[in-house]
């Protein structure tokens, strides 16, 4: 049994696919199989429910995987435990991010952690919530950036940063001459707003209601950018972070306008899975998210 065979059976678990773990491996099908069929042979019990699609795990597949992920990690850990000896930062960091951290800001994050340790990979995936928590849970990244962070039995939270939170306004819009903005001047207005299922959706909702203030929901997006453009175009105002408007209030596309007291945040955290010590290249990424 060798390290490729085991990081084979595990992606073929997370896929649920033989095809697509083969893929994976750059090996083909056929080679995929019948690795699946010496292994079994030689524990003695199948490891996949052939009947079922996507492919399940049997209970002892559930085993199997179990091993194969905790022989994968000691050898991460081992090859960060000399890469330590070495005083070296190398290796991949990978990190799960919403999309309204922004572009920019992680290109310049990208950028320091590039000049600081030039013999380490950084790889960014913008990704919805709900996915930045899968693909951490599934060892599909080391990190995730997500605002509203919650905790989970799997899933740690680092507190990041607290972003305050603005009306969002088309340069053109009487609100734009506001120095800041009572709650109940929102009411009755047209509102860009974000998909009901995220969090950033349920607090400003919470927000205006606690205020008594309705507004007509025009439109609503997924992420910050489909909402930044459609009230660059005079779609309806909207809110949202300062700090991800920053290149549109410069370019002169957008007005942020602050709320009058009481204010509103947005918290940004960091997760990451418990109980597995982070490799020393993401914990160098870790280390300069929380200094800048």
């Amino acid at each position: 049994m060798t390290l490729r065979q085991l990081q084979l059976f595990k992606d073929i678990a997370q896929q649920r696919s033989v095809s697509r773990g083969a893929v994976a491996n750059g090996i083909s099908q056929s080679a995929a199989s019948q690795f699946l069929l010496d292994a079994e042979k030689e524990i003695g019990l199948p490891l996949l429910d052939r009947r079922t699609r996507p492919l399940a795990l049997t209970e002892a597949g559930r085993l199997y995987l179990e091993m194969c992920r905790d022989v994968l990690r000691r050898r991460e850990e081992f090859t960060a435990a000399v890469g330590h000896l070495r005083d070296k930062v190398d290796g991949t960091v990978r990190v799960a991010c919403i999309y309204s951290v922004g572009l920019s800001e992680m290109a310049q994050l990208e950028g320091e952690f590039g000049r600081r340790y030039p013999d380490a990979e950084l790889r960014v995936e913008y990704l919805r919530p709900e996915k930045v928590y899968e693909a951490v849970t599934d060892q599909r990244a080391d990190l995730g950036l997500v605002s509203y962070a919650e905790p989970t039995k799997e899933i740690a939270v680092l507190p990041w940063r607290e972003e305050q939170m603005v009306v969002a306004v088309s340069p053109y819009h009487p609100l734009a001459a506001f120095e800041e903005l009572p709650p109940s001047e929102l009411d009755d207005l047209e509102f860009v707003a974000f998909d009901e299922d995220l969090p950033i959706r349920k607090d400003i909702d919470r927000f205006l209601r606690d205020r008594h203030v309705r507004v007509k929901i025009t439109l609503h997006f997924d992420n910050i950018q489909m909402i930044k453009e459609a009230v660059a175009h005079g779609a309806g105002i909207s809110i949202m972070p300062a700090r991800a408007m920053l290149a549109e209030v410069s370019q002169g596309r957008l007005v942020g306008v602050p709320l009058a007291a009481p204010e509103l945040f947005r918290p940004v955290g960091i997760i990451h899975r418990r109980r597995e010590p982070l490799h020393r290249a993401a914990q160098a990424f870790l280390d300069l998210v929380q200094e800048i």
